[in-house]
């Protein structure tokens, strides 16, 4: 094996341990060689496929949710801190856009937000109170939708969380949530 190769796949390794959520057709860009070449050094170092790591780091951040079930959550749970921040993405597809336009359905990236403010409240039963949203870019089919939610202000039972949400790196969606966390019963 060359030592060129053997330097690349060890730059791959790194970048994938850092930014894990990269498309092989991005990290091809970023070091100047094919996808198919990605793919191979992928399955040389025993790397899943995007689809396959997406899904191994949310199942481990479903155990921590308290107010949702994992299934509620709209989009593959990235990262879950209770009471601080959360971070989801939502790969868009033909059936959630318009037929006319190929433009996502506004809903499906409010869903994505609210279920992402809601998981981060600490209670068995939490509830969107109030939002305020805005819709920056049409988002349209096959692309990654990552939002991030940060926990601003917590009063009592009641929690303002803002959420962003991306497309390759452009601002799509912002909102603000208040989401009141209920006592189980009452």
């Amino acid at each position: 094996m060359t030592s060129k190769r053997i330097e690349r796949r060890r730059q791959l390794k790194a970048l994938l341990d850092e930014e894990p959520f990269l498309t092989d057709r991005l990290i091809a860009r970023r070091f100047q060689v094919s996808v198919a070449t990605v793919r191979l050094d992928r399955m040389a170092l025993g790397i899943p496929e995007l689809r396959e790591r997406i899904k191994a780091v949310a199942e481990e951040n479903y155990a921590k949710l308290r107010a949702l079930e994992g299934h509620e959550v709209i989009g593959e749970l990235i990262d879950l801190s209770i009471g601080q921040e959360a971070l989801s993405v939502l790969t868009t597809t033909n059936e959630m856009t318009f037929k006319r336009t190929d433009v996502l359905r506004g809903h499906y990236l409010f869903a994505q937000a609210n279920s992402l403010a809601v998981a981060l409240v600490d209670a068995e039963i939490a509830l969107t109170a109030s939002a305020k949203v805005r819709f920056l870019h049409p988002v349209k089919s096959n692309k990654r939708i990552i939002a991030k939610a940060i926990l601003k202000d917590k009063t009592g039972s009641r929690h303002t969380i803002t959420v962003e949400s991306r497309v390759d790196q452009m601002k799509v969606f912002e909102g603000e949530f208040v989401v009141v966390a209920l006592k189980k019963g009452g």
